[in-house]
C-alpha cells in the first residue's frame, strides 16, 4: 500500500526541480519498505535542497519524521528513511553509477517527471 505521503515527497522533489523521478513499489519482495523514491540533483546543493524540502514538506503537513536520514555529510546520496517508504536523493554522477533501479527494474515502477 502506497504512503500518502509519497504524493508530498513527490511534490516537494518537483518545487526543488528534481529529476527523472521515480516511484517503485517493492513491498511484495522487501518487508521492511513499501516503495522507494528516486530522484536526483545536479549538485551537491540540489542534493541537499530536494532532501530539505522533501523532509520540510512533509513535517510541515504533520506527518512524520524520517527513522534516519544518511548521507547529509556530502549530499551524494541522501537516504531518508520513512518506514513505508525510502526515498533516495541522488547526485546525477552517483545515480549511473549505482544504477539503483536497474536492481529493481522488475518491480512495479512509476515515472513521476
Amino acid at each position: 500500500m502506497r504512503s500518502p505521503w509519497i504524493d508530498i515527497a513527490v511534490k516537494a522533489i518537483s518545487d526543488k526541480k528534481g529529476q527523472e523521478t521515480l516511484i517503485i513499489d517493492v513491498g511484495d519482495v522487501l518487508g521492511i519498505s513499501d516503495n522507494f523514491v528516486i530522484t536526483s540533483g545536479m549538485n551537491s546543493r540540489q542534493v541537499r535542497a530536494l532532501a530539505e524540502e522533501i523532509e520540510d514538506q512533509i513535517t510541515n503537513k504533520s506527518g512524520p519524521k524520517p527513522i534516519r536520514i544518511e548521507g547529509n555529510n556530502d549530499y551524494l546520496w541522501v537516504l531518508m528513511d520513512y518506514g513505508d517508504f525510502v526515498v533516495h536523493v541522488f547526485h546525477t554522477d552517483e545515480r549511473d553509477h549505482y544504477k539503483l533501479e536497474k536492481l529493481w527494474a522488475d518491480m512495479p515502477t512509476e515515472m513521476v517527471q
